[in-house]
């Protein structure tokens, strides 16, 4: 007997070509479905925030007419055309904006980029083109995947960058885009990690600084530029959030029982912290 499938009401935030912001109350299995159905009923439009928990959306004739309506509040804070995966919460105010930070740390070089959603898969897979080398590539398919209370980590065997840059290409959808994922590849001669955070910041973390130089100009060569010391650093993580997956995504069962079936080991099952509500989508 086929499974009943289950469509929920989401308020999405949209940011029109114009400038223009308005908001929709869009359905879908999930919350990437309703931002899919969001954005293709605006053409041009891309999501900048929403709600994954809303309150009966009173649509009176509409309900079973369509999957989008347009709603009559409006009130939405500053644009930014966050990485697919991962957005802000309506009403949460954000200073976010694109650029690389070398964080403070006694005993790891820690830089951390961010960029705009049609620049992410280019600046993480472009600095993995980069690197000298690479070894592994782990994935973290984390706790809050559809309320899993575990994250578990999963490891390729000893494998080079092509490889690993040639099988991101082709599962960007699954992982890249999913804000329920988190990428990590290891350069153990350089004890350094590349890594695409659940947040969709791109950071590289060595036991040394002896690639900053060529890190901080990677990043720049892909449009990434330093942000003053000065000035915050704020990314999405830094108030109440939302993650998501794509709308033609697997699901975490199907997900992970690919992930097995492309020889990937599964090395770690680790039970999930205390965790905001608002914070899994």
């Amino acid at each position: 007997m086929a499974k009943a499938v289950t469509r929920s009401w989401f308020r999405v935030a949209l940011a029109k070509p114009d400038g223009e912001r308005i908001v929709v109350a869009a359905e879908g299995e999930h919350l990437g479905v309703a931002i899919a159905a969001a954005e293709q009923h605006l053409k041009g439009s891309s999501a900048i925030a929403c709600d994954s928990e809303v309150d009966p959306i009173p649509l009176g004739e509409s309900v079973g007419k369509q999957h989008v309506v347009e709603l009559a509040d409006a009130s939405v804070d500053a644009v930014y055309q966050w990485p697919r995966g991962v957005l802000p919460k309506l009403g949460a105010p954000s200073k976010v904006r694109t650029g690389y930070t070398v964080h403070r740390d006694p005993k790891l070089l820690v830089v951390e980029a961010q960029t705009t959603a049609d620049k992410v898969t280019d600046l993480f897979l472009g600095m993995l083109e980069r690197l000298p080398s690479a070894d592994n590539l782990e994935i973290r398919v984390l706790d809050h995947f559809e309320s899993a209370a575990h994250t578990t980590v999963w490891l390729t065997s000893r494998v080079d960058g092509k490889r690993i840059l040639s099988f991101l290409d082709d599962h960007d959808v699954d992982l890249i885009e999913n804000g329920h994922v988190e990428l990590s590849i290891y350069l153990r001669a350089k004890t350094a990690t590349l890594r695409l955070t659940e947040h969709k910041t791109v950071v590289w973390l060595s036991d040394g600084d002896q690639l900053k130089g060529d890190v901080t100009r990677w990043m720049s060569e892909l449009g990434v530029e330093p942000i003053a010391p000065s000035e915050p650093f704020a990314t999405v993580a830094a108030g109440p959030h939302v993650h998501y997956r794509a709308a033609k995504s697997r699901d975490r069962a199907k997900l992970e029982d690919y992930l097995y079936r492309q020889r990937l080991r599964r090395v770690d099952k680790v039970v999930a912290r205390a965790r905001e509500p608002e914070t899994d989508g």
